[in-house]
């Protein structure tokens, strides 16, 4: 039986643009870190907001496990059947029950190894939609007979209420990985119960931008403060992403990695 998962997190992919250059990539990125399963989150690929069939199929065909969302999910109603037949394509659980598509899945690596991955949203500053923390608590119970290598896609504004989840689910879960923000944070850490966490994997996608953005219409929207037409970004593409070890006789993460490819020029200070 494995004895160790080697999971791959890649992180907001952002307009369409960034998908063949994540499969030019994604093979050496799985080599170098022996991954045995994907989670790609893919909220914003259509045009920026939402995921369509095709958006998902790509992904698969690139060998990806899962694909997360979060709240630009809603805002394409073409990812709405998708979300409704495809188990493995999954949206924040914490959404009034009636709304299409899955909170979570379980996805076999071979007999006897799974992986069960979650999706939360926060609620500061975003929806106010049910709390994500007794959201987690009402379904780990059934997910945890099932498997126990379980991974959370918390997908929230601020830093506070995700360090809070993290905290609150440490030894829980194996890890707990953030999205929504597209900046990567510098405190991907194992927490002392064995969970693996960062504030927020970054974005994939077009680093010539405000998080994926045309730089010029945000400047425009912060120095005017009205709406602007919504424009992508193009140029620089970078991938982003964490490496995870997770333990699967115990179900706590031993290391985690963050990567940006390629990463950014770093300057000497003298």
């Amino acid at each position: 039986m494995l004895t160790k998962i080697n999971l791959l997190f890649i992180g907001d992919i952002v307009g369409e643009d960034a998908l063949p250059f994540l499969k030019d990539n994604l093979d050496k990125i799985k080599s170098k870190y022996k991954s045995n399963f994907i989670i790609v989150n893919g909220e914003n690929i259509k045009e920026g907001k939402g995921i369509t069939e095709v958006e998902a199929n790509f992904l698969f065909g690139l060998g990806v496990n899962v694909i997360t969302t979060g709240n630009h999910v809603w805002d394409n109603w073409k990812a709405r059947p998708l979300l409704s037949r495809e188990s493995k394509v999954i949206r924040p659980l914490n959404y009034p029950p009636n709304n299409p598509g899955f909170g979570y899945t379980i996805v076999d690596i071979e007999p006897g190894v799974s992986v069960a991955v979650m999706q939360l949203q926060g609620r500061s500053l975003m929806t106010p939609i049910d709390c994500p923390f007794r959201t987690a608590d009402h379904f780990l119970k059934s997910i945890r007979e099932k498997t126990q290598n379980i991974v959370i896609d918390f997908h929230a504004e601020t830093t506070s209420e995700k360090m809070s989840l993290a905290w609150y689910l440490d030894g829980k879960v194996s890890a707990i990985v953030g999205t929504h923000t597209h900046i990567q944070t510098a405190d991907a850490q194992i927490l002392p119960n064995g969970t693996a966490y960062i504030t927020d994997v970054g974005m994939t996608g077009p680093y010539n931008s405000v998080i994926g953005m045309s730089k010029e219409v945000s400047i425009k929207r912060m120095l005017l403060q009205t709406p602007q037409k919504f424009e992508l970004a193009t140029g620089d593409l970078r991938i982003s992403g964490v490496h995870i070890e997770i333990d699967n006789l115990t179900h706590q993460s031993m290391s985690i990695q963050p990567f940006i490819i390629p990463e950014f020029q770093k300057v000497a200070f003298v």
